[in-house]
């Protein structure tokens, strides 16, 4: 009889720059896989949210949230950076690409404030973010679509 795979244990506070990093990467990835679901199971059941000037409160915003952003955010991909932690806290710089319906693409540059609970699900997320129209030819985020390859250069290497 063989037995399920263990889950991976958690990241959880307090945070280390090596934890940060790793909280951030896995953030990366899951946003990176467009499943609203998913991505909805790293935040507490009453997470509170500012995306911009959207107001959301809980998963189920979270989920309509994540749906409609995909549905409108075509070939998706992003890089996070930490910023700075704290012992609950960890604020990260990030950058994703993505066209619309007619084919014009965007590069969208912003920042998040995080804040977990014990667990290590995170209870807060403020996010501003503004978005520069991208020629096709400078795009930088060119991997298939899904997690970012272990190889690709971040943030600081690409020089966003």
């Amino acid at each position: 009889m063989t037995s399920s795979p263990t889950p991976p244990t958690p990241v959880r506070p307090p945070f280390t720059a090596e934890s940060a990093s790793r909280k951030a990467r896995l953030a990366e990835n899951a946003w990176n896989g467009r499943d609203p679901e998913r991505v909805a199971l790293a935040y507490t059941p009453d997470s509170i949210w500012r995306n911009r000037a959207e107001f959301l409160q809980g998963r189920a915003e979270i989920i309509a949230f994540l749906r409609r952003k995909w549905a409108r955010e075509l070939d998706y991909r992003l890089i996070k950076e930490v910023w700075a932690y704290t012992d609950n806290r960890i604020a990260v710089r990030f950058v994703y690409e993505w066209h619309d319906d007619s084919g014009h693409w965007f590069r969208s540059h912003g920042n998040e404030q995080w804040e977990f609970d014990p667990e290590g699900l995170m209870r807060r997320r403020e996010a501003s973010i503004n978005d520069v129209l991208l020629r096709e030819e400078d795009r930088k985020f060119r991997w298939p679509l899904g997690a970012r390859p272990e190889g690709h250069p971040g943030l600081s290497v690409l020089g966003l």
